[in-house]
């Protein structure tokens, strides 16, 4: 079993900042790209931001120079800083991972719980 759990969502001011952490935990044996998607209401999920096993990244052109991706290996978290947030960054906030695991070492998509970030205008 996997589990993928976010934290650091909120409310904020248009301009603020925030940053989301995910933590996959479970009987992982690799982990190959993880990525940060987002849903707002009545709209359907989209990619916010990719990074490989490596550090490439990849992103949204809504989100290009405001918000960066990185991960630890080490300790099997992602991360998204958004900076200068705006209202139409209000969504919740979803992290995806491809692992496998100890005992099916095959590549499966998992995703976290969501975590929901309201921005204020």
């Amino acid at each position: 079993q996997v589990q993928l759990a976010e934290s650091g969502g909120g409310l904020v001011q248009t301009g603020g900042s925030l940053r989301l952490s995910c933590a996959a935990s479970g009987n992982i044996f690799s982990i190959y790209a993880m990525g940060w998607y987002r849903q707002a209401p009545g709209k359907q999920r989209e990619l916010v931001a990719a990074i490989s096993s490596v550090g490439s990244t990849n992103y949204a052109d809504s989100v290009k120079g405001r918000f960066t991706i990185s991960r630890d290996n080490a300790k099997n978290m992602v991360y998204l800083q958004m900076n200068s947030l705006k209202p139409e960054d209000t969504a919740d906030y979803y992290c995806n991972a491809v692992i496998a695991t100890t005992t099916a070492r095959y590549k499966v998509n998992y995703w976290g719980q969501g975590t929901q970030v309201t921005v204020s205008s």
